[in-house]
């Protein structure tokens, strides 16, 4: 470590100081700054060139006097020290303890700015990761090395979402050596409050790794933080050999941050204010997460972003379904009938399920029965949709047996207790249990032997 202190700051603006001189400095390198009262507040080299240096100050630089502050690059990047004992300790962005106990201390030592996975040495991800919940694990499944986002909207239950994921999410074949990462940033207080003792009293805490960054913390630690989580997760996954899966929320808040910083340092901004280099910049955590070839471990990523004004064409919400495999978008219509959790099923998609599920995974009727799932519920969407302008009553018999079943589906599928964990099995029997509303011969995605095997046909019901 470098023991030299410079006084070089010729202006500090935000989040930002600016120093004289590049001699010293490298791209990405961690710097410590000292006030006059001796404060140590941390930054980062992020542009460097032959005569000025520009540091992004994480604590901010609020009351620093320029004549009197002092700089000290630490010749290293934002590390962290990795342990199996991270498992059930909560920590901030830049790896320091939350929960009043000690840091951790190894002799393992990595960068948080690591690299994206190559993809010559992807493997192909494959096996179903049960979650518990029927709109997940029945129409949108999540497998074992994906990145499949959640977006959400201002006000709706994500976090209750992502708390009830990390609490029930199992690989069913494999569920002692699954373990998750957990990373919220820009969170208030009483949600991250409500995030521990939710983890504590369900007892997943002991295989939980938390990093949180509070509404009130440095903005700049959340463009760190979800680095540090998934150095995290690659110690856990390809040298613990754990499957891992890192839950993010909020992305929204990280790029939030991002366009902060970039309008500091006078970036060129692109839409709606975000910096060009917005899509690289998410492809870089991302693409982090995944399996690799002769690793017994894995990433699986769910990254939780709010979408600004409910627009899924936002740049963000956008950009990350350009990289992810899928979205699973969350409803303000159900959720104002109280439907919880209100996963809107049309526009929600996972483009790996197909590989996933299915006879060695789930069960053979799987893929067929979401299908048909997903083509009934849409049929049932049309037929509320011509209700509305002629009426009800003006409906045909079959139209009307559609609305009933959508009705079901919604109150009883869809809607699922914060605490009700269904098994695939159970979400596939009730899929069943909701396709007997309708006669067989509406059920055109199923095969003449799924419906001798599963389906009961009531005509009460319809």
């Amino acid at each position: 470590m470098k023991q030299l202190e410079y006084r070089h700051v010729t202006a500090a603006r935000g989040s930002l100081l600016f120093l004289k001189g590049g001699a010293h400095a490298a791209l990405g390198e961690r710097v410590s700054i000292r006030d006059k009262e001796g404060t140590i507040r941390n930054g980062q080299v992020i542009r460097t060139s032959e005569k000025m240096v520009l540091v992004q100050v994480f604590e901010s630089t609020n009351n620093l006097d320029i004549e009197n502050t002092w700089v000290r690059y630490l010749d290293t990047p934002f590390e962290l020290a990795l342990s199996p004992d991270m498992l059930g300790r909560v920590f901030n962005g830049i790896g320091e303890p939350r929960d009043s106990r000690p840091p951790i201390v190894s002799s393992v030592v990595r960068s948080v700015n690591g690299a994206p996975v190559n993809p010559a040495a992807r493997a192909y991800p494959r096996e179903f990761i049960q979650t518990g919940i029927s709109t997940i694990d029945g129409l949108n499944s999540l497998i074992r090395g994906q990145k499949l986002p959640i977006f959400s909207g201002s006000g709706l239950p994500h976090n209750r979402l992502a708390a009830q994921i990390v609490r029930q999410a199992k690989l069913p074949d494999d569920a002692s050596n699954f373990v998750i990462v957990f990373a919220a940033m820009g969170v208030s207080h009483s949600d991250t409050h409500f995030f521990q003792s939710e983890f504590e009293s369900s007892g997943v805490l002991r295989n939980v790794v938390m990093f949180t960054n509070l509404a009130n913390d440095p903005p700049m630690e959340r463009l760190i933080l979800p680095r540090t989580a998934l150095t995290a997760a690659e110690y856990l996954a390809y040298e613990l050999d754990h499957h891992v899966l890192v839950v993010i929320t909020d992305m929204t808040n990280y790029a939030e941050a991002l366009r902060e910083v970039a309008t500091e340092k006078g970036d060129v901004p692109s839409r709606k204010g975000y910096p060009g280099y917005l899509y690289s910049d998410l492809a870089e955590i991302y693409e982090r997460a995944g399996r690799i070839q002769n690793r017994h471990g894995s990433i699986t990523l769910i990254p939780i972003l709010s979408m600004p004004s409910d627009d899924i064409t936002h740049p963000i919400p956008d950009l990350t379904g350009y990289i992810t495999e899928g979205q699973i978008v969350l409803s303000r219509e159900l959720n104002s009938m109280s439907i919880y959790p209100p996963v809107n099923v049309p526009p929600s998609l996972s483009r790996l399920m197909k590989d996933g599920i299915g006879r060695d995974y789930t069960r053979d009727d799987h893929p067929r029965v979401a299908s048909q799932l997903y083509s009934s519920y849409t049929r049932a969407l049309e037929a509320r949709n011509l209700a509305s302008i002629i009426g009800s009553e003006e409906l045909s018999q079959r139209d009307q047996s559609f609305i009933k079943f959508a009705n079901a589906f919604e109150n009883q599928f869809i809607q699922q207790g914060e605490d009700e964990e269904r098994s695939i099995i159970e979400t596939l029997d009730l899929s069943w249990e909701l396709l007997s509303r309708l006669p067989p011969e509406e059920l055109s995605r199923v095969t003449e032997e799924d419906i001798q095997k599963y389906h009961s046909w009531d005509s009460s019901l319809g």
